[in-house]
């Protein structure tokens, strides 16, 4: 082979060796920053990492941080998602099995020419008397003067008539009250479960003449989360807390050093975030620990602040490394609490006010379980028994209570 031939060759080679090494350097360099973005391995790592910031994790620059937050969100988004429309269809479903046992002596009904009843919701029938009242004095105010039951969004619709319901229509004739008699009695009936719509009437009712007084405003919100708790429809609910949410905020802007105004919008927050995303959750929660802990500042010795404020320790306390990471993300500091700390909250309560709840002696209970003192948690479930059953919460608190003390029976 001539000499020039094989030069000609080595050189080939060469160039042929070094554009190999150029490719595989360029595919190690690709392959090691997917690496960075391996969402298995970055969740493998467990609660080794508690202490560690996301920009600590990842080690190729801002960008890559950012993408991986937005790709975590993303995805916790879904799965919220998710586990909301399997709740959604878990309660159709349940709806649609009561329904079939009824189906085919409706249909004989109806096919039989016979004139049925059918039954309607009390909130159905409070809508029909809300827009009756509302058409009959449509014909004395225009629809610009009109506002909703809130007192601050303005322009009766249908859209609005559907979705701002009153329960019960009771003050056909509004009795014009002055402010101090007006806030004693809606306190008054608030203290009977079954007299919480009156009271939310009886303000609807006088909300044109004292809505700016700030002891009106704040109890008007907290009216709204009553609402909240009696109404069984999700799109209700909704608008209950939506409201009395705006309601909060117009009185810790006028009141800031108002502990109820504090307490009551910490409260609505909490029940707006049922129906938000997971971002809107995290931003709520973090809302609702910050007003409680200013309610307790103002009113050190209200009871009801120290259960709420025991509730979150212990949802705190029992979130995911993910779900804590995720807040932190947010807002740049990770939440963090105890069951101790939850425990603490809730003697608290005990200490200020004995037998204030059901629900205060259940999580008693589940803390001292999660401790495993099982004799003082079931100290705390026959006291919770012991209790009478007046409102939704305390039917829910004894079903919960009698399978804690069936399980520790065992």
């Amino acid at each position: 082979m001539p000499h020039s031939t094989n030069k000609e060759l080595i050189f080939g080679i060469m160039v042929g060796t070094t554009g190999i090494s150029l490719l595989l350097l360029w595919y190690h360099k690709v392959r090691k920053s997917r690496t960075a973005l391996n969402l298995p391995k970055f969740l493998s790592l467990g609660n080794k990492f508690d202490s560690m910031t996301f920009q600590d994790e990842m080690y190729n620059g801002h960008g890559t941080v950012a993408i991986f937050q937005g790709r975590q969100l993303q995805i916790l988004e879904k799965l919220n998602e998710l586990l909301t429309n399997m709740e959604e269809l878990k309660e159709e479903i349940r709806v649609l099995k009561e329904t079939i046992p009824k189906l085919e002596e409706y249909i004989q009904g109806e096919l039989g020419g016979k004139i049925t009843v059918h039954k309607i919701s009390p909130q159905h029938r409070a809508r029909k008397r809300r827009l009756t009242t509302v058409q009959s004095s449509a014909t004395s105010n225009s629809s610009e003067d009109a506002e909703s039951e809130g007192g601050y969004i303005t322009a009766n619709t249908d859209t609005e008539e559907q979705s701002f319901p009153v329960p019960k229509a009771f003050n056909t004739h509004v009795e014009e009250l002055n402010l101090d008699v007006l806030l004693q009695k809606v306190d008054n009936l608030r203290m009977n479960e079954s007299s919480k719509m009156e009271s939310f009437e009886l303000l609807c009712d006088h909300k044109e003449k004292f809505r700016d007084e700030i002891e009106f405003i704040w109890r008007f919100a907290r009216a709204y989360g009553d609402m909240y708790e009696l109404s069984t429809n999700a799109q209700e609910k909704k608008h209950y807390a939506n409201i009395g949410k705006t309601l909060g905020e117009k009185a810790i802007t006028r009141a800031p050093m108002n502990g109820h105004c504090h307490l009551w919008y910490a409260v609505l927050c909490g029940y707006v975030s049922e129906f938000e995303g997971l971002q809107n959750k995290i931003n709520y929660g973090h809302r609702f620990k910050e007003h409680l802990d200013k309610a307790i500042q103002f009113l050190p010795e209200e009871p009801f602040l120290y259960y709420l404020k025991g509730r979150y320790c212990y949802t705190v306390s029992k979130l995911s490394w993910i779900e804590k990471k995720m807040a932190a993300t947010l807002f740049g500091k990770m939440p963090s609490s105890t069951v101790e700390e939850a425990l603490q909250n809730f003697l608290k309560v005990e200490e200020l006010h004995p037998g204030f709840s059901k629900s205060n002696y259940l999580f008693l209970a589940k803390c001292y379980i999660d401790l495993e003192q099982m004799d003082d948690a079931m100290k705390f479930c026959g006291l919770a028994v012991l209790l009478p059953c007046v409102t939704k919460e305390d039917k829910d608190a004894q079903k919960e209570v009698k399978k804690i003390s069936a399980s520790l029976k065992r």
